[in-house]
């Protein structure tokens, strides 16, 4: 079988990481396009693996006849017409969340997608790869614990960039626990509220940080998150579910747990989410490209968050933005999946 031809698009933090695991890490693919809107970036990177070139327009990328799959690390408000390139093309496409920034143009390509009758587009949401969460949905699937009643989150980062405003709070970190709740209760987030307690001093100036997201989903279930992105401390997530026969938390302790002579007890915790989830990555990676390499046969390109699963977080996080804004708790809008043939 001949190594998957991926074109990489975008190649700052998260597709430089990228264009490294596909290139070091995974197997079965190899790096044939990069491109960036930094010209210069591009090049460099292009520069150093064999038989790469890096081509200037992203969607001449997607086009050539070089690629056959194309990952997209690019910013949020490019992806519509660059996943739209993609169905054109019918090339696979792993997509960085979010599929899009609002929730019309999202609809919009899952129905596109829908159209053609097979999928081609999975969403960047690794946390459904990373084996503490397998673990926890086979236990939730297993019936052990009987029906999952409560979920609590906590999502806390060290520093965000100084550009990162309290709405993208909801959208670029709550959008993990949205798609985690989804991913764990098969099933719809309904409602949302955003409760913003005292800021804290070390969070910038008119950042409403920390947060406390509640959701409620379509049975009923109880999910609460807490968000804080200045915690100036370490990258933690952390999820306990509580059922109906017992409770299973993950994410609670990382690395080795030691108790000190003073009586205290400490461990280690992940210092940024290469460290937590980058086993989650890379198996993210290697079965997107497995999948790809089978979707001729099958008709499926992925292994993972559907186009319809990037719409569904993209409803919720506007439904969470507005109630940022109001304070209340505010329903979340989307059409019937039922009434999307092939969504």
């Amino acid at each position: 079988m001949s190594d998957l031809r991926v074109a990489v698009l975008g190649v700052g933090v998260m597709g430089a990481d990228h264009v490294a695991r596909l290139t070091t890490k995974i197997s079965g693919a190899r790096v044939a396009v990069v491109n960036d809107f930094v010209t210069e970036k591009a090049e460099q990177i292009a520069a150093g693996i064999d038989g790469c070139r890096a081509i200037t327009d992203p969607l001449d990328a997607i086009a050539d006849p070089d690629v056959d799959a194309v990952v997209l690390a690019t910013p949020g408000p490019t992806h519509e017409k660059q996943l739209l390139a993609c169905l054109e093309h019918g090339k696979p496409v792993l997509c960085e969340k979010p599929l899009t920034t609002d929730v019309a143009t999202s609809l919009e390509v899952v129905k596109r997608e829908a159209e053609l009758g097979r999928r081609l587009i999975q969403v960047g949401f690794m946390r459904r790869f990373d084996h503490e969460y397998a673990r926890l949905k086979a236990l939730l699937d297993s019936g052990e614990l009987g029906r999952a009643l409560v979920l609590h989150c906590a999502h806390r980062n060290p520093a965000v960039p100084p550009y990162f405003d309290s709405a993208m709070i909801v959208r670029d970190s709550l959008v993990h626990e949205v798609d985690v709740t989804r991913f764990l209760f098969d099933e719809e987030i309904t409602s949302i509220q955003i409760v913003k307690p005292a800021a804290s001093p070390g969070a910038p100036e008119g950042l409403a940080d920390p947060q406390i997201a509640i959701m409620r989903t379509a049975s009923g279930r109880h999910v609460d998150v807490e968000l804080f992105v200045t915690t100036g401390v370490a990258y933690e997530v952390r999820t306990e579910v509580v059922a109906e026969k017992g409770s299973a938390m993950i994410g609670l302790d990382v690395g080795l747990v030691r108790t000190r002579g003073d009586g205290t007890r400490g461990g280690q915790i992940t210092p940024g989410f290469r460290e937590r989830f980058g086993q989650a990555y890379d198996t993210e990676f290697q079965r997107w490209v497995d999948a790809v390499h089978r979707g001729s046969a099958t008709g499926d390109f992925t292994d993972g968050p559907s186009a319809w699963d990037g719409y569904a977080a993209a409803a919720v996080c506007e439904a969470g933005v507005e109630s940022l804004d109001s304070g209340l708790p505010v329903e979340v809008a989307m059409v019937d999946r039922a009434t999307i043939a092939g969504a």
